[in-house]
């Protein structure tokens, strides 16, 4: 009789849990959803920000342009996320630490190269509806412009630079420009930018300049052109 009560209050908790566990399955799922569309809001008002710049009048072109920003974002997001994912999983396993960190090292390898192939993607989709000068102000927008003002930066701060020394600027900070693109945020976009920055420093270091005595130089010429602009 004992075991014919425990068997009966056995398969009441069953018909408890099965129910129970399958609405939190279907809330967390119903969160997902959520949190998708709220993340696709987001981007949406992204994209239409970016390509507002380019002034396109044709609707059918805007459309295509807004939704090829809009699946790259999502794209990067989802490739970033489950990077992520998957070397929190890594980390978990019980093996030498060499192992981990070599597994995480193909890990990144394998993300880099989803990125780079879902850039030519996105490039060459924008080449079908925009003009190459157009997809230059698309990677400018989608990277705070920190190519073209970083560039005219060096130039104000060293008006002496030679042609070679600004044609290895600009190629460093484009080469950058590219890789900021496919960062997962704002704050990685400039931390691309500033390891090309140090780069370029160090370079310009070499060639002679005195980095630290140029740049307050810089500043103090910053601020005498505002005084006379107030003064005007």
């Amino acid at each position: 009789m004992k075991r014919f009560l425990l068997v009966i209050t056995i398969l009441q908790n069953i018909f408890f849990l099965v129910p129970l566990l399958c609405s939190l399955n279907l809330l967390a799922q119903q969160n997902s959803d959520v949190k998708q569309t709220e993340y696709r809001n987001v981007i949406n008002q992204r994209a239409a920000k970016i390509i507002s710049i380019l002034e396109i009048t044709d609707s059918v072109r805007y459309k295509k342009v807004l939704a090829e920003v809009v699946n790259q974002y999502f794209q990067l997001n989802t490739i970033h996320e489950q990077s992520k994912t998957t070397i929190s999983e890594i980390k978990k396993q019980v093996v030498a630490k060499e192992q981990i960190d070599e597994t995480i090292k193909k890990e990144q390898e394998n993300k880099s190269l989803q990125l780079k192939q879902l850039h030519e993607s996105f490039i060459a989709h924008l080449k079908e509806s925009l003009t190459d000068e157009q997809i230059e102000k698309i990677k400018d927008a989608m990277t705070y412009r920190v190519f073209p003002i970083t560039c005219a930066a060096y130039q104000d701060m060293l008006p002496g630079l030679t042609r070679e020394q600004k044609n290895k600027i600009y190629s460093w900070l484009k080469e950058a420009r590219e890789l900021a693109m496919d960062a997962e945020s704002s704050e990685k976009k400039h931390e691309v930018f500033g390891k090309y920055k140090g780069r370029i420093n160090n370079y310009l270091s070499a060639a002679g300049y005195d980095m630290k005595k140029e740049g307050e130089a810089w500043q103090k010429r910053i601020k005498e052109r505002e005084g006379k602009k107030k003064n005007s």
